[in-house]
């Protein structure tokens, strides 16, 4: 849509003075005679917070959402598919009142004008429709609006935000002076499409309390108790001139300070003014648990801030381990859901990498209602895709980053291809299937002798990613390559060839059977060239059988019977994972699919130091982003996620019957029963909640299944089978 149809001849305005770094207020007035309702659609780059008779109406917001704003900044010899800027709208009626009406914008920072890729200049634009005695009117943003200084006078998305209060009056509330402060000019509009924002936005989810645990002559450290996102609320009594420190960490040392290498030079600092006021940060969040405060101030809490994205699903069982791996993961999924799409971390780079992204999606969709957020991320994936090339980014809106040409930009398949299967819409298939197509286009155009083995020039070419460190257990490698010892161009071919499997499906489901026939001969070909490439016949192993490497050529249909034997027997053998982002999912779920499910239990609830357990016992509240806590930039990454879907889909049993999509069918066929002595746990449908709960009472398994109306369903158990009816079924079986 054009910039008219949400703004009328509202006009983009800004200071007359401005860079990157610059944060201002606007003011603008309007009179309404009465007041029957009154809306407001306003952009402000890059966040803005916006008041209304001196009440902000999106309080702990970080709006707009992100995107690849406009088209000043593509990639180096690429160019962008498509920009776009999300609207918000807000219902107004309750800030407005009959007579003189004044509306201010605190504005500037946030993506637009992050350092690695600034879009523009800031600026605003905004138009109010009232309903009045008068009929509609409209009142916009244009050159009659007042601009003057914020209190933000130091800045950086990632890292800091500083407040400087003196000389700083009410600039928000109606009765305030603007007289002195200059007219707003009119600024260069986006070259850009206008979008309805209809994705989950940040806000406050709750107040947490802090506890102190140190404190010395110059300084307090406090501690929420755990990991989080946000930052505090603070109270502050300092004589004026006087500079207060906030200072964030993931950790603290033994005795209460904060642990250096984990605060990620994040920093929240004010010069007060000597009046006592409560403060927070407005342009950014940080990831922490403990904050260091120096100066003359209190918090008053913690407020957790992220996308108000819903839990719809349950899970308790005996294991403490597997309840922590689910209650922990949806913690640091929360974590990581800002702005509009799901990050890596929420602190470090906060970027839509489309790796971590892809590899978590189908546990996401099945614990959490984000079906918005990930079709709004969808596209900003094929945004993001090059009009030249057919290359997907690393990262989703775009910003220069590392990953490689499989797990990374086969996102542009998975995403679509997974929401289709949780939701059954075909559309989302439709949709992109261009993009898919021109996406393997780009795979194929980087192969050597059959295999995946480039990338962009000049950027990374990743296979998996944060493996444990198996070669030199003895010594500190932080060296990605010293990491993972798979071959990245056997894992990216594996990538190429799952896609292509996908792409069969989908193109018979869209009706683009004409295309099956290519697909099938690409995947033919690629497997052949992993296995002449990387297949052992003296031993029936794929790359020595480490790191995964025997479950990638197995779930594509590669390999043989001692193939998957020797994984087997290797994992009992050692006992924990040794595999990366990537592989840990598809281990996991490749023993689940062949029954082997106590393995995958014993893998994922090993105690060793590398698996969820380690985390836990040491404290963890978040997901790492090493195995090895110790190697770990940072304590709060979601990608080692994804085997919480195989919780719900093997243990419980709740799967998809074959061929079937949206859970219009279920299978209840849950495994590793004799392994626990109660479990319960749910999933929300589009057809409504299935539920499946049971216990073991001495050698018999008394079950209690939901089905909801809509869902056909069978329960499959010890080789029998049970069709269950709609409603509650209770059901005893001999364990």
């Amino acid at each position: 849509m054009q910039q008219e149809y949400f703004f009328h001849n509202a006009k983009w305005v800004g200071a007359e003075t401005r860079t990157d770094k610059s944060f201002a207020v606007l003011r603008g007035s309007f009179e309404l005679d009465t007041v029957k309702s009154a809306s407001l659609n306003i952009l402000g780059l890059g966040f803005f917070k916006c008041y209304i008779n001196g009440s902000c109406i999106n309080p702990d917001t970080f709006l707009p959402l992100s995107s690849d704003f406009e088209a000043t900044c593509d990639p180096i010899d690429e160019v962008i598919s498509a920009h776009r800027v999300y609207v918000p709208e807000f219902d107004i009626t309750p800030f407005v009142r009959k007579g003189r009406n004044t509306i201010a914008v605190h504005y500037g920072g946030g993506w637009y004008t992050y350092r690695e890729r600034v879009f523009g200049l800031p600026k605003v634009i905004y138009c109010i429709t009232a309903e009045s005695g008068e009929g509609i009117e409209h009142f916009i943003s244009d050159e009659n609006c007042r601009i003057g200084d914020s209190t933000v006078c130091q800045y950086n998305f990632t890292w800091e935000e500083h407040h400087d209060f003196r000389n700083q009056g009410d600039c928000f509330s109606t009765d305030f002076d603007d007289s002195a402060w200059a007219n707003a000019v009119v600024t260069e509009a986006l070259e850009t499409e206008y979008c309805s924002t209809d994705c989950p936005w940040d806000k406050l989810i709750r107040e947490i309390p802090v506890k102190k645990i140190r404190e010395t002559p110059s300084s307090v450290v406090y501690d929420c108790g755990e990991n989080t996102t946000g930052y505090p609320l603070l109270k502050i009594t300092g004589n004026k001139d006087e500079k207060i420190i906030v200072n964030f960490s993931e950790e603290c040392q033994p005795d209460g300070s904060l642990d250096p290498t984990h605060i990620h030079g994040q920093q929240f600092s004010i010069t007060a003014d000597g009046k006592e006021r409560y403060v927070q940060p407005e342009f950014t969040w940080f990831g922490f648990r403990y904050f260091e405060v120096i100066g003359n101030a209190v918090p008053e809490c913690v407020k957790e801030i992220y996308a108000d994205v819903p839990v719809s699903s349950t899970f308790e069982c005996d294991n403490e381990t597997l309840n922590w791996i689910y209650k922990t993961f949806i913690h640091t999924m929360l974590c990581n859901m800002h702005t509009g799409h799901p990050s890596d971390c929420p602190h470090l780079e906060r970027r839509g990498y489309t790796g971590d992204g892809q590899v978590t999606c189908n546990a996401v969709l099945t614990i959490f209602d984000a079906r918005a957020l990930y079709e709004k991320w969808m596209q900003d994936i094929a945004d993001g895709q090059d009009v030249l090339s057919g290359h997907i980014q690393y990262t989703a809106p775009y910003l220069r980053s590392g990953g490689g040409p499989g797990g990374w930009g086969c996102a542009i398949v998975e995403v679509p291809y997974q929401l289709y299967r949780h939701y059954g819409d075909k559309s989302i298939l439709e949709k992109y299937y261009s993009n898919m197509r021109r996406y393997i286009d780009y795979l194929e155009a980087h192969t050597e002798y059959g295999v995946v083995t480039s990338d962009k020039k000049g950027e990374w070419c990743l296979g998996d990613w944060c493996g444990p460190n198996i070669l030199y257990p003895d010594r500190d490698i932080t060296s990605h390559n010293q990491q993972v010892i798979l071959p990245a161009p056997m894992v990216n071919t594996y990538f190429m060839v799952k896609s292509l499997k996908q792409m069969c499906e989908i193109a018979s489901i869209i009706g683009r059977d004409e295309d099956i026939p290519e697909y099938e001969e690409k995947i033919n070909y690629r497997k052949g060239v992993i296995t002449a490439a990387y297949f052992n016949t003296f031993d029936d192993n794929f790359v020595m059988n480490v790191q995964g490497a025997n479950s990638f050529a197995l779930d594509i249909g590669l390999g043989n019977e001692k193939t998957y034997e020797n994984m087997v027997s290797y994992y009992k053998k050692l006992g924990y994972y040794d595999t990366g982002i990537f592989a840990t999912d598809i281990v996991t779920r490749v023993l689940f699919e062949n029954s082997d499910s106590d393995l995958a239990v014993d893998l994922m609830t090993n105690d060793g130091e590398q698996g969820y357990e380690h985390w836990r016992r040491n404290g963890a509240t978040t997901f790492h982003e090493y195995w090895d806590s110790n190697r770990s930039r940072s304590h709060s990454h979601p990608m080692f996620g994804s085997t919480v879907a195989y919780i719900f889909e093997y243990l419980l049993g709740i799967r998809q019957a074959e061929n079937t999509v949206g859970y219009s069918s279920v299978v209840i066929a849950p495994q590793c029963v004799n392994r626990f002595g109660k479990m319960s746990g749910s999933i929300t449908t589009p057809n409504g909640i299935v539920a499946v709960s049971y216990e073991n009472q001495h050698g018999t398994v008394n079950f209690r299944i939901t089905v909801p109306e809509g869902i056909k369903a069978k329960f499959c158990f010890a080789g029998e089978e049970t069709e269950l009816s709609q409603g509650v079924n209770e059901l005893q079986k001999l364990s």
